[in-house]
């Protein structure tokens, strides 16, 4: 399976086990560690998927995921976050965010989930 996938979070391990564990599963892997960096980014790169975390020094994931929808409105959007406030994932899934993970997550989830939306946005059911 072939895609393309953007991790943006602030913390350099997590970019690294995405990185590793998506690739490993064939698909090309974009990396932003800052909101300006993502945003430069979906524009040039064209990701299947973005997953994003969701507390990002500078720009939080919700300004980031606003800004997507600016420029790339059907853009597929999942949020990442350490933090369990259900408030900022209710708002994230009103700005159409696909799904949540929440830190640490679990790596097969993240590969199931990831295959699932990639499948879907190459064989044109959508989701």
């Amino acid at each position: 399976m072939t895609g393309k996938v953007l991790v943006v979070d602030d913390q350099y391990g997590i970019r690294a086990l995405l990185q590793e564990v998506l690739s490993r599963d064939g698909y090309q892997i974009c990396l932003a560690a800052s909101g300006s960096e993502a945003l430069a980014m979906v524009v040039r790169e064209h990701p299947d998927l973005v997953l994003l975390d969701m507390k990002i020094p500078g720009m939080d994931g919700l300004e980031i995921l606003t800004n997507i929808r600016k420029t790339e409105p059907s853009m597929k959007v999942a949020m990442m976050t350490a933090y369990g406030e259900l408030d900022l994932i209710k708002e994230a899934g009103e700005l159409n965010a696909i799904g949540h993970f929440a830190k640490p997550f679990d790596i097969d989830e993240v590969r199931r989930f990831v295959r699932r939306v990639i499948g879907e946005a190459h064989d044109g059911t959508g989701l």
